[in-house]
């Protein structure tokens, strides 16, 4: 079986090239400077038009903390409806509590807007106090499909042996850890078979010059996609 592969995208042709270029899924974002932010209805539906692949898009009212307030939950569960009514694939989220623990009740609000979509967790998993505890915490709501980690570390490549130990932690659940930050096209082969990971997440590591802010480059998708198959 060979590993999923997720693609950030920032605009139409971000998405129509990684498409092209054999990704599985996108992750549309905007704001990707800031780590993702929650995109416009306008991109969201134009998105989901060009593509035949599933679109996952972040909900993510700001970059200040994953620590929300009222109005912010107010605002994400609106924006959870939205999506779902553009035809996204499904949401990714995160919220933590002021004690570096995942905020259970506002995940179990927003899964009850997702109203059946696909439920991403995203890194605000990095910054948890205890990874292990936490993705017990996951593996109790039956919608989260995904967990999208980076170890805890800046770089994925860094945190092995964490991505390994959490992909056996998953291992048999409806949960799968989707390993990204730092991957690049000559790492990720090797870093796929030491830590068996089913899903890889690729963001400026296949963009022009690396640069995040910069286009898709549809030779590097291909690339990624041939090692992924390989």
């Amino acid at each position: 079986m060979s590993v999923l592969l997720e693609v950030i995208a920032t605009t139409v042709a971000d998405a129509r090239l990684a498409a092209q270029a054999g990704a599985d899924r996108l992750e549309l974002v905007t704001a990707m400077g800031e780590g993702g932010l929650t995109p416009s209805i306008g991109l969201i539906e134009a998105v989901v038009n060009a593509v035949s692949i599933p679109v996952n898009v972040i909900v993510r009212p700001h970059s200040r903390s994953f620590v929300y307030d009222a109005d912010d939950h107010a605002l994400m569960l609106h924006d959870v409806r939205a999506v779902k009514a553009a035809g996204a694939n499904g949401v990714v989220i995160g919220m933590l509590n002021v004690d570096g623990e995942i905020d259970r009740e506002q995940l179990a609000r927003a899964i009850d807007a997702a109203d059946g979509l696909a439920v991403t967790f995203h890194r605000a998993f990095d910054e948890v106090r205890d990874q292990q505890k936490a993705l017990d915490v996951l593996l109790g709501f039956n919608a989260v499909t995904n967990v999208l980690t980076s170890g805890g570390q800046p770089s994925v490549l860094d945190a092995e042996a964490t991505i390994r130990a959490l992909v056996r932690q998953a291992a048999g659940s409806h949960c799968t850890v989707l390993a990204g930050a730092g991957l690049t096209v000559d790492a990720v082969a090797g870093f796929v078979s030491r830590t068996q990971v089913q899903a890889v997440h690729f963001g400026s590591g296949v963009r022009v010059g690396g640069n995040g802010l910069a286009p898709i480059d549809i030779d590097k998708v291909a690339q990624v996609r041939a090692l992924l198959n390989a």
